[in-house]
């Protein structure tokens, strides 16, 4: 292919690497004189429709995108059959190249690269693309020193459901998240847990699991503790370890809500290695980059030992709370309140309720609000042609304690944010009401998050809690107005 004239535009002038479904080239743009990155459709496999439209589809996202911390695309087309997309090019290397050549890389540059990938990747959620193949080998490092993500040819966008079959574990296992490798569907999530491990990898050099394939390194991330990173690195600070332990925590809900969340405590972390040692090159860079209102430490250039001592405390204080998952650092910026013990509930515990339509909401899905699994399953309602149903108050889904229990409270995972939702009980017991009348409110909130913590008030002691939708937001799909719930869990 070298020599090869593009759409009349893109001469192809050496080869730079290959995967699974294409070639990358270095390639001169003839119209601009340019050099470019051209990813070019494997010959094999550009008659295979599903591989076209995933390649078509990865144009399509990545030109959304433009951040500095991401590879941009200038432009897409075909050939002969053959699609290709035009990338800008980024002289320099891999992360996964100075990883290796160093040996781990300085724990300034390790929190810094990771701070910039994950700037990359809150840009990518904020247009609601999931990467799904963070590695160390789809980020360049330019000549400038800066990281950029690059190879978006898996990510699946949240507004559609992907092409890939369920069950099909898609990218590099040593990086994989647990509901990844088990063909789960995954969210913003995913991308921080392999961003876990990139930064476990820079800390260490070594990625955290082993095994003859690749199948067996997928089920250490399924099944294995992730290994501490102070016995790999012990010179790395309690604060740098704790954002590691809790980006790779094996359940969803337990790590990062998003990358953004996590890029604030790496944030914090850099301020404390550099008031251990202070920064050099790419640290210094991106330290200067966090806007004063989110520092802790202030100007670094120009505090007084005192100040850094003070810091160093305080900001090991943080670290502390990070360690111990409950301390006061989760509550900033939060609206969700520590606290309630899981009540139990039994398989077939949930059930749908419509008092005011056709007795019927997608029964068959309601286990899937109560299984455990806010990223792979859900359940839903109908599509409706208004937010507020237009002929009906609301429809829900009621869960079954079994006895008696006095709750504190309700919380629910959402597929989609936006949705306006009443919590209700049958006090003294009983069987469901026949309508909405002979249920009690005991919890409200309007325009939910994707994770909503609703606290119950005055004695709620049922059997029976009702999540009552009464306004939908927008399916992804544009087709209409829908609610999913992925999770139900009920606190005392």
């Amino acid at each position: 292919m070298i020599g090869t004239l593009l759409s009349g535009r893109y001469r192809l002038e050496s080869k730079l690497g290959s995967g699974g479904m294409s070639t990358v080239y270095l390639a001169t743009d003839e119209t601009l004189d340019r050099p470019v990155a051209i990813k070019l459709l494997h010959a094999e496999i550009s008659d295979q429709p599903d591989q076209l439209e995933r390649f078509r589809r990865e144009a399509r996202s990545a030109a959304r995108l433009s951040h500095p911390n991401l590879v941009a695309v200038i432009d897409a087309g075909e050939d002969g059959g053959r699609p290709y997309i035009v990338f800008e090019y980024v002289p320099g290397e891999t992360l996964k190249r100075r990883i290796t050549d160093q040996d781990g890389l300085p724990v300034d540059e390790a929190v810094a690269y990771a701070i910039e990938i994950g700037r990359g990747l809150a840009a990518a959620h904020g247009r609601k693309l999931v990467h799904r193949d963070v590695k160390p080998q789809n980020v360049l490092i330019g000549p400038d020193g800066r990281a950029k993500i690059t190879d978006f040819g898996i990510a699946r966008s949240l507004e559609a459901h992907g092409l890939t079959a369920t069950g099909r574990v898609l990218g590099t296992t040593d990086y994989v998240s647990p509901e990844q490798a088990m063909g789960e569907d995954v969210d913003e999530r995913s991308d921080v847990y392999s961003l876990g491990v990139v930064l476990y990898e820079m800390l260490t050099g070594d990625v955290p699991y082993h095994a003859e394939t690749q199948v067996g390194v997928a089920m250490k991330h399924v099944h294995e503790v992730m290994p501490d990173v102070l016995e790999g690195r012990p010179d790395c600070s309690a604060a740098v370890a704790s954002v590691v332990d809790r980006a790779t925590a094996k359940d969803p809900r337990d790590r990062y809500d998003s990358v953004a969340e996590m890029v604030g405590d790496l944030e914090r972390t850099l301020e404390v290695e550099a008031a251990r040692g202070g920064t050099s090159g790419e640290a210094t860079t991106v330290l200067r980059s966090v806007p004063r209102a989110r520092r802790r430490l202030g100007d670094g250039s120009r505090m007084s030992r005192p100040g850094v001592v003070m810091g160093i405390i305080g900001l090991a204080l943080i670290g502390a709370a990070l360690l111990l998952g409950s301390g006061e650092l989760d509550k900033i910026g939060s609206n969700e309140s520590d606290g309630g013990t899981e009540i139990a509930l039994a398989h077939g515990a949930a059930t749908d309720y419509d008092p005011e339509g056709d007795g019927s909401e997608h029964p068959e899905e309601t286990g899937q609000a109560i299984d455990s699994n806010p990223t792979g399953t859900a359940w839903s309602t109908e599509t409706y042609e208004a937010e507020d149903f237009g002929n009906k108050s609301g429809v829900g889904i009621y869960v079954d304690a079994g006895q008696p229990v006095e709750a504190s409270a309700v919380e629910l995972r959402m597929a989609e944010p936006g949705a306006d939702v009443e919590i209700y009980a049958v006090p003294g017991g009983g069987g469901a009401p026949a309508d909405i009348s002979g249920w009690k409110r005991v919890g409200a909130a309007r325009d939910i998050g994707t994770r909503e913590r609703i606290d119950l008030s005055g004695p709620a002691v049922s059997q029976l809690y009702l999540v009552w939708i009464t306004k939908l937001p927008e399916a992804d799909d544009g087709s209409g107005f829908r609610a999913e719930i992925s999770d139900i869990r009920l606190l005392e």
